[in-house]
């Protein structure tokens, strides 16, 4: 009889939970057959693989015994990085999935899953329905095959990957640098080789200066998630000690990029967002796109939207998410977007998100100038940001109507995503945004000097705490 729930493990936006508790080979089983089942795919290619957790090859094996049952015909891409398999489900206008648990410990695995194009599926375009299916496969006990059952094939696609970002990011003229990268023992250990050094394709002036690249699904030095300040200062250090020009984090799965300055300061993602931004949009006009589009959530600071504003662009705000970038990215034919989380988005990417597309935007853009990173990174974040301060609130609407009412008619309020509060006068803005699955509230705010946003901050603070 079957005991799990796949409720546990089925989120809005991909499937993650723990190894032999949640996320099993049957469930995954179950979860391939439902997923061509929900995607009408019997008949068609499903691309399958995974990052370097320990459960990936096996559970690649059992997604190819589910898929094929109910008809589909699955190619296996081996290892892979998450950007890699949107990369795969574009080029090949096929299905996929990857097992990857992105940042999570150890003891986590999940998948990924894309529509043909890399069209992002989530709770509200079929994963939920995929996950009933699914447990209604493993209630019963059985997979019903098909009369006609599906062929299992092989297929390279790291080569074809690299050369696909080297088309969109001419690095080969610029000045030389030297880049220390820390893989985070995740795939960005794979893939920075591939693209960035020699090792596939033709040298860049690069001088790569590796940390954790060794493939390891146990994290043996730190987690890989750069989001979390602890987890650069081995980064940090290394640029400082080599003398770098920049430095490179990217998560367990290597779809987000983080970058430090020559001096192991981080650049923030703002930043990051609003460097590749102008990049984008300079280059759609020169293709005759006279207002182009980019996309960035709430919580990104207030430079980005005034950058694309004063090069003739259009900015369009979303909520925090990355199903929402992507929704908003195609319907508004958006040809870049950005979050504060290192999630960055392209048109040219399929407009999925791509963390070493963005970091060689940033080389070319420092490779490009005679300038420091430090010196390009202070020109596009002139405000002085809070970062993401959480606070665990039961009654996270009352303590919200609160911090409304002592700001009272002295802000604008905006309802998209919790409440933003901007001053009418003081140049500042806060963001208050209740966690869906925590008891906790999220405060982001931006100010034009340290002196307002430690106010500020403070002020909401005493508040949401006396809660």
């Amino acid at each position: 009889m079957n005991t799990i729930d796949l409720k546990e493990s089925f989120k809005a936006y991909d499937v993650r939970g723990i190894v032999g508790e949640t996320i099993t080979e049957e469930t995954v089983r179950a979860t391939a057959a439902a997923f061509v089942d929900v995607l009408g795919l019997a008949g068609q290619n499903v691309l399958v693989g995974s990052d370097m957790r320990p459960s990936g090859s096996s559970f690649v094996d059992a997604f190819a015994e589910g898929a094929t049952a109910r008809g589909a015909n699955v190619i296996k891409i081996g290892l892979i990085s998450t950007d890699e398999l949107y990369f795969a489900c574009g080029v090949e206008n096929a299905a996929g999935v990857t097992f990857t648990a992105s940042h999570n410990p150890a003891e986590y695995n999940g998948m990924k899953m894309a529509k043909a194009g890399a069209v992002p599926i989530s709770s509200e375009t079929g994963l939920f329905d995929v996950r009933d299916l699914a447990q209604k496969y493993l209630d019963e006990g059985d997979i019903p095959a098909v009369e006609t059952t599906g062929t299992v094939s092989e297929k390279d696609v790291l080569k074809a990957y690299g050369e696909y970002l080297r088309e969109l990011v001419d690095l080969s003229q610029i000045r030389p640098l030297k880049v220390v990268v820390d893989a985070g023992n995740g795939m960005g250990g794979m893939t920075t080789p591939a693209v960035l050094g020699g090792s596939i394709l033709p040298e860049l002036p690069l001088e790569i200066v590796p940390l954790f690249f060794e493939l390891d699904g146990t994290f043996p030095n730190h987690p890989a998630n750069p989001l979390e300040p602890a987890n650069l200062i081995d980064l940090q250090r290394a640029v400082i000690e080599h003398g770098a020009d920049i430095g490179l984090a990217f998560d367990g799965d290597a779809d987000r990029c983080f970058v430090i300055d020559e001096k192991g300061e981080p650049v923030s993602p703002s930043a990051i967002t609003a460097i590749v931004a102008e990049r984008e949009i300079k280059r759609a006009q020169a293709e005759g796109n006279s207002e182009p589009v980019v996309i960035y959530n709430l919580i990104t600071s207030k430079a980005v939207p005034e950058l694309v504003e004063k090069l003739g662009g259009r900015a369009v705000k979303t909520r925090v998410g990355h199903s929402f970038i992507k929704a908003v990215m195609a319907s508004e034919g958006g040809v870049f977007g950005g979050e504060h989380s290192a999630h960055y988005y392209f048109k040219d990417f399929f407009n999925a998100d791509t963390g070493m597309l963005a970091a060689m935007h940033v080389l070319a853009v420092l490779g490009s100038s005679e300038e420091k990173l430090s010196e390009i990174g202070a020109k596009y974040q002139p405000y002085v940001p809070s970062g993401e301060i959480n606070s665990q609130v039961e009654d996270k609407d009352g303590t919200i109507a609160r911090v409304r009412e002592h700001f009272g008619d002295s802000v604008e309020t905006s309802d998209m995503d919790g409440v933003t509060f901007e001053s009418k006068t003081e140049g500042w803005w806060a963001n208050l945004r209740p966690s869906n699955t925590e008891p906790f509230l999220r405060l982001n705010l931006e100010a034009p000097d340290m002196a307002t946003m430690e106010r500020v901050r403070d002020e909401i603070l005493q508040i949401v705490r006396a809660a």
